[in-house]
């Protein structure tokens, strides 16, 4: 359920789950960690098949045990966040719930128009993943992120572009707009983007 597609300077992990919305299980959380924490390459694209990106948390598997509050959620975007390279959340679709936290852990954040993203928490009485907050916070604000965790509210494409949190909205289709996107950094050395990120982050 999550495809794995290598080149010597980039890797691309597909959520491969249509027929679920790909929501996540505890499995899949831990196999797409795996994947991240053993690359090393210049790009990491994250993105989804079908019309959704992710619907989050697998409800049969939240049922069946403790995935909502599963340490595989923060691994996941723990990796994602100290990947060396440039990480890019290819938002194919809507996000929702947990899987927010993979977009919010990665460097750069690009969708197709229909695309709306919400972390509905207040609505199923669980917290965010822990580091999710502060991320979001960063990126849109302190008023957006307690509209966002506090109301469930959905956030268009459109309107997460104002806000900073997503960076661009293809306008044709999702793959050339990352291909184009990353191209300049697939041609740069991996010491000389490791040393702009340490730059940013320091």
């Amino acid at each position: 359920m999550i495809e794995a597609i290598t080149t010597p300077d980039r890797l691309t992990l597909r959520i491969n789950r249509p027929d679920k919305a790909n929501a996540l299980t505890e499995a899949m959380l831990n196999e797409l960690a795996d994947h991240v924490e053993g690359a090393a390459c210049k790009v990491l694209v994250i993105t989804g098949a079908g019309s959704v990106f992710s619907a989050g948390a697998d409800l049969d598997d939240v049922r069946l045990g403790t995935l909502a509050t599963s340490p595989a959620w923060e691994r996941l975007s723990s990796a994602i966040a100290g990947f060396e390279g440039v990480s890019v959340a290819a938002l194919n679709g809507s996000c929702a719930g947990g899987a927010m936290g993979m977009i919010l852990a990665c460097d750069l954040r690009i969708a197709v128009p229909s695309a709306k993203v919400f972390y509905p928490v207040i609505k199923i009485g669980v917290l965010p993943q822990p580091s999710d907050p502060a991320r979001l916070k960063a990126l849109v604000g302190p008023a957006l992120a307690k509209r966002i965790l506090l109301t469930g509210a959905k956030i268009t494409a459109l309107e997460g572009q104002a806000a900073g949190l997503i960076d661009i909205i293809a306008e044709g289709a999702l793959e050339d707009t990352v291909d184009t996107m990353i191209a300049p950094t697939l041609a740069a050395p991996l010491d000389q983007i490791k040393g702009i990120k340490a730059l940013l982050d320091g």
